[in-house]
């Protein structure tokens, strides 16, 4: 029993360990920088460094947010398009400097993402002890007003609807019919989208 047990964590933790992330991992794209010029080859990012590497023809370059307007890759991972904007920020309550933030919908609701790494604490009935840590990816989201100004969010479920105004027995027709998850970043951009296309003129 005790081998089976030992077995089972050695595969969770090898699992963790094997996994990949987007921003280790080099992808199509391409990149604007200040000067107005474009670069188009691989890209690879760092969110939480606000810096990026860009390979093209055996030549790699680097360039921080101060230096770039955006740039978009192509993520296979997930099979779709990401475009991220480098914007003035202020963090931990300083001056303002420019960061990258992912636009994930752009509308009557604006939504920025940035990502990071947390140890979270997983329950499993296969862990000896119960529960495990382990690293996981974490979206921040920020709303972008009108005026320019970022303002952090939560992103609970009850913000979401909260956030949207009026429309919340729409938004909940919508996402129960369709089965959206407002914790899954990528269904909650199909809602959000939503919600801003009610706002559309036609």
């Amino acid at each position: 029993m005790k081998r089976y047990i030992f077995f089972i964590c050695f595969i969770i933790s090898f699992a963790a360990a094997a996994q990949q992330y987007a921003f280790e991992l080099w992808h199509e794209g391409k990149v604007v920088l200040e000067t107005s010029d474009t670069i188009k080859g691989l890209l690879k990012y760092d969110i939480q460094n606000d810096f990026i590497q860009v390979k093209k023809q055996n030549k790699l370059e680097s360039f921080t947010a101060r230096k770039v307007l955006t740039f978009e890759i192509f993520d296979a991972s997930v099979k779709r398009y990401r475009q991220f904007y480098s914007l003035p920020y202020s963090q931990n309550n300083t001056y303002k400097t420019p960061v990258f933030f992912e636009l994930l919908c752009e509308g009557k609701l604006t939504v920025l993402a940035r990502e990071k790494l947390e140890y979270r604490t997983v329950s499993s009935p296969f862990y000896y002890y119960g529960t495990y840590s382990t690293l996981v990816l974490v979206n921040q989201f920020y709303l972008l007003k009108p005026n320019g100004v970022i303002e952090d969010f939560v992103g609970r479920k009850s913000d979401w609807l909260a956030a949207m105004e009026n429309k919340e027995p729409e938004i909940k027709e919508y996402a129960k019919v369709n089965r959206l998850d407002f914790d899954d970043k990528y269904e909650l951009i199909r809602i959000v989208d939503y919600y801003n296309s009610l706002f559309v003129k036609r």
